[in-house]
C-alpha cells in the first residue's frame, strides 16, 4: 500500500440536458443519469446506485485484504447492499446500508473464523466509515 494521503481524481461533465459524463485516470469514461425515483431514465448507473455499489466493492475488497493477511481460505462471496435514501431532521440523506453477504468456504471448519473477519471487515471498510449512514451486516451463508 502507497503512504497516505492518497488522492482520487475524477471529472464528470454535462450539458444542460442528458447524461452525466464521468471520466477518470486509467479507468474508462461511463454513463451516469438520475435514478428513476428522481425521473431518471432508470437504464444507467446514478449517483445513488454508485454510492450502494461502493459499500458492497469496498466490502469485498476489505475482506479480501483481512483475509490475505490473515492467511483465511475463501473461495468466492457475493454481496447484495440494500441503502436506503430519505427524508431526516438534516434534509434527504442516506440513513442505513444492509450488507447481505454469502461467502464460501473450501471447508466447514473455518465458519467461526469467517464470521469474525467479515464483522472486522464491516467495522474497518473506508466507504461506510466515511458515511453517516448506519451500516448492517448481514451474513447469509457461509457455507464449504
Amino acid at each position: 500500500m502507497q503512504q497516505f494521503p492518497h488522492r482520487y481524481a475524477v471529472e464528470a461533465a454535462a450539458r444542460n440536458y442528458g447524461d452525466v459524463r464521468v471520466s477518470g485516470d486509467s479507468v474508462p469514461d461511463f454513463a451516469i443519469a438520475a435514478p428513476p425515483e428522481f425521473d431518471g431514465p432508470g437504464d444507467r448507473w446514478s449517483p445513488e446506485t454508485l454510492l450502494v455499489a461502493a459499500v458492497g466493492s469496498c466490502f469485498i475488497t476489505t475482506f479480501r485484504s483481512i483475509a490475505r493477511a490473515s492467511r483465511f481460505e475463501w473461495t468466492s462471496m457475493s454481496c447484495q447492499v440494500d441503502g436506503t435514501l430519505d427524508k431526516t431532521e438534516g434534509g434527504i440523506e442516506f440513513t442505513d446500508f444492509i450488507i447481505h453477504v454469502e461467502l464460501t468456504l473450501p471447508d466447514e471448519e473455518t465458519r467461526e473464523r469467517a464470521h469474525r473477519l467479515l464483522e472486522k471487515a464491516k467495522e474497518i471498510c473506508l466507504i461506510t466509515n466515511s458515511l453517516r449512514g448506519e451500516t448492517r451486516l448481514e451474513v447469509c451463508a457461509v457455507a464449504a
